[in-house]
């Protein structure tokens, strides 16, 4: 239980249904500071444990958070990538140590709300999109190991966020109106930059056109991400038009930061990526799915399913070749593949072409 609307819906369902329900509250971060608002949560979890009358435990997983997921975090920025956080929570921390964690309390299952669902088959259980297309997490969830979705239980995934806010609110749930949480925990509603630079120190250097042309100065190559738009503070140049300016590469070796005008400029675009190894879901070579096989593929987290042609590669990582070009296709980030709602796998994004 995170102290949000979706989690104590979750377990109101689950104590409908006739479950045993004890809540977990977990803290992942030990800053408490204007930005995480881990104290008001936990506070707002008890609130809901109260009024459903279910036991609350709580456990503290900031070191294994600072050691799993926010170092990589880290190490990913200096090395000029993007990463997603939220992946590697799910796979290390929730679907992780936490879930063992709740086997030893004595429990059985384990029940989130996140919303996504799981169908149960002879072959294992298979995660698939939630109901509520907006809302669906299964993009989160690729990376978890197979075998830990046989405890886990989603009752959001036949809802949407409009029927849980009204179940909450009928319920007489404290939290029925309170707004969705954005963001990471230890970034909150911080400026992002302001929260990177106490971590990774400022390395300044310039800004170059596609012709090798300098029109600015960027603070660090690790505050930026492919297809940026804004904070460039290149502004008009002489012999260059109005258009705005977009973020199209990184030169580590060189602390160069490659810019284009237009949003849809060549350098922009991709047709291809590779993969590190991956985490499959749906085991390719099996009968099912050959080694090279037609699916669909997102490359970021809410992007309309794209048409692409899937390779499994001896390491394996995988090779995609989208059915049509890809914009802003970002190192570090995760390459998802579905067939139709049942999420195969993914890996993170290594290199594009």
């Amino acid at each position: 239980m995170s102290g949000g609307v979706d989690s104590a819906v979750a377990a109101l369902l689950m104590k409908r249904a006739g479950h045993d329900v004890h809540g977990l509250y977990m803290s992942n971060w030990e800053d408490d500071d204007s930005y995480c608002t881990g104290a008001q949560d936990f506070q707002d979890a008890r609130a809901v444990a109260s009024e459903l009358g279910i036991p609350l435990h709580r456990v503290s997983f900031a070191a294994e958070y600072r050691a799993r997921v926010f170092e990589y975090f880290l190490t990913e920025y200096r090395a000029g990538r993007t990463p997603n956080p939220d992946v590697l929570c799910n796979r290390e921390i929730k679907f992780g140590i936490c879930l063992d964690y709740a086997a030893r309390l004595g429990a059985r299952q384990f029940a989130t709300g996140h919303y996504a669902r799981l169908r149960h088959s002879d072959s294992g259980p298979e995660l698939l999109k939630a109901l509520d297309a907006d809302k669906d997490q299964s993009y989160f969830l690729h990376a978890v190991a197979r075998e830990h979705f046989e405890r886990v239980l989603f009752p959001l995934g036949e809802l949407t966020k409009a029927e849980v806010r009204a179940i909450a609110r009928e319920a007489g749930l404290p939290v029925f109106d309170k707004p969705d949480s954005t963001g990471i925990c230890f970034i909150g509603e911080r400026p992002f930059r302001e929260f990177l630079a106490r971590y990774i120190p400022t390395s300044p250097g310039d800004i170059v056109t596609d012709t090798g042309e300098v029109v600015g100065r960027h603070r660090g190559l690790a505050f930026y991400t492919l297809g940026q738009r804004g904070g460039l503070e290149i502004g008009g140049r002489a012999g260059h038009d109005e258009q705005p300016w977009y973020v199209a590469g990184k030169n580590l070796a060189r602390n160069e930061l490659l810019a284009v005008q237009g949003h849809d400029h060549p350098l922009l675009v991709s047709r291809a990526l590779a993969t590190g190894p991956c985490n499959w879901l749906v085991q390719p070579g099996s009968g099912e799915f050959g080694i090279e096989f037609e699916s669909h593929i997102k490359v970021r987290y809410r992007q309309k399913d794209q048409g692409c042609l899937a390779k499994v590669e001896a390491d394996g990582g995988l090779r995609v070749r989208f059915t049509e070009p890809q914009r802003a296709v970002t190192p570090g980030q995760f390459a998802v593949l579905y067939d139709g709602d049942r999420c195969l796998g993914g890996g993170v994004i290594e290199t594009t072409n």
